[in-house]
């Protein structure tokens, strides 16, 4: 077998950013999929899941209530090592495209206080496995770390 298209990327040169992963065709239309890269792989600890599991109800929650992009949001949710997050859009985008919104998003979480959406039983499988501190203490970061001043290695993968 081949292998799929986010294990040929070298993660030991990769480092937290906002990277284009794949685009593909559905249809006609382009769907861009991003690498939100938080943490460094194999470097810095991976981030918990009730951490990863708060960014995702806030992120998700966020975009799809976004007055220019909620009707292209596609999918919004966590890599499986814990080191980031996908976000699928519709449409055919750069990293640069996204990166006001991206910025947005996480200025949102690293400040939001209250009630995490869908954290209850009613709407979440797992509910009680929620950190907003340490969601704002990850958003705050990677604000601080990417987004608020990005170098081009963090937005175009490692050759």
């Amino acid at each position: 077998m081949e292998k799929i298209t986010s294990f040929t990327i070298d993660h030991l040169r990769l480092v937290p950013g906002v990277y284009v992963s794949r685009k593909d065709l559905a249809d006609t239309q382009t769907v861009t999929t991003f690498d939100l890269r938080i943490t460094r792989p194999n470097e810095e600890p991976v981030m918990n899941t009730a951490e990863v599991h708060t960014i995702e109800h806030l992120g998700a929650t966020f975009l799809r209530n976004h007055p220019e992009f909620k009707n292209r949001v596609l999918y919004f949710g966590p890599m499986g090592c814990r080191t980031g997050f996908y976000l699928l859009l519709s449409g055919d985008y750069e990293s640069a495209d996204i990166l006001p919104l991206i910025k947005e998003m996480f200025q949102f979480i690293s400040t939001f206080e209250g009630e995490v959406p869908g954290a209850s039983a009613k709407d979440c499988g797992n509910y009680l496995d929620m950190n907003l501190p340490m969601a704002r203490f990850y958003a705050k970061k990677y604000l601080r770390e990417v987004l608020d001043d990005p170098k081009d290695s963090q937005l175009n993968y490692p050759a």
